[in-house]
C-alpha cells in the first residue's frame, strides 16, 4: 500500500477518533498535523525518510526576533452549507523585538486560501490573516490550518478553521420504488 494511501487511512481514523471525541485539543493538533503531512506528500515534497538522513534542527537565530500575539488562533464556523464560501480574519500585534515579515501563508487544502500583509509589520504593528474557506465538496466536519512562516521563531505558525458542513441535498430520484405523483 503506497504512502498516501496509508496517510489517508490514518487522517480518516483521526478524524473519526476527533469526532467521537468531541472537543479534544490533542487530537485537533494531531489531526493538524497528519493533514499538514498529507498535503505535503501530495504535492510531491515527500522523500524516502528510509534511506535519508534525519534533518538536523533549525536552530534559533541570534539578535531581536519578531513575535506573532494573535488575539485567537482558531475558529469555529459553525454549521453552514456545503457550497458556501466563509471567512474569518486572524489579527495579531508583534510582541517581539524586530520588524515581523511574513514570507508565506498556505491552507492545508485548495478550499482554504489566506490572504496577509505583505508589508513589514513595525514593532507593536498590527496586522490581519484573512482564512477564507470554501466548502464545495467538502460535507461533514472540516478541520483546516493555514500554516504561516515568517522572521519568527519558531519559523511557522498555525492558525485552524473548523465547520461542520451540510451536505447538499442530492437531486437525483430514487431508483428503487414507485414515485408518488
Amino acid at each position: 500500500m503506497n504512502k498516501g494511501i496509508k496517510l489517508s487511512l490514518l487522517v480518516a481514523v483521526f478524524a473519526m477518533i476527533f469526532v467521537a471525541c468531541g472537543n479534544n485539543k490533542e487530537s485537533e493538533k494531531r489531526i493538524a498535523e497528519l493533514e499538514s503531512r498529507l498535503a505535503e506528500i501530495e504535492g510531491g515534497n515527500h522523500a524516502s525518510h528510509a534511506t535519508t538522513a534525519t534533518p538536523k534542527p533549525e536552530e534559533k537565530p541570534e539578535g531581536p526576533l519578531p513575535s506573532f500575539e494573535f488575539s485567537e488562533e482558531e475558529h469555529d464556523f459553525g454549521t453552514i452549507e456545503e457550497g458556501e464560501v466563509v471567512e474569518h480574519v486572524f489579527t495579531f500585534t508583534n510582541t517581539g523585538e524586530a520588524p515581523l515579515i511574513i514570507q508565506n501563508a498556505q491552507g492545508s487544502c485548495g478550499c482554504t486560501v489566506p490572504t496577509w500583509p505583505k508589508e513589514p509589520i513595525p514593532v507593536g504593528g498590527t496586522g490581519e490573516i484573512v482564512a477564507k474557506f470554501n466548502s464545495k465538496g467538502q460535507p461533514n466536519v472540516q478541520n483546516k490550518t493555514v500554516t504561516i512562516t515568517a522572521n519568527t521563531w519558531p519559523k511557522q505558525t498555525r492558525l485552524r478553521v473548523k465547520a461542520n458542513v451540510t451536505p447538499k441535498a442530492s437531486t437525483e430520484t430514487p431508483a428503487d420504488g414507485p414515485v408518488k405523483k
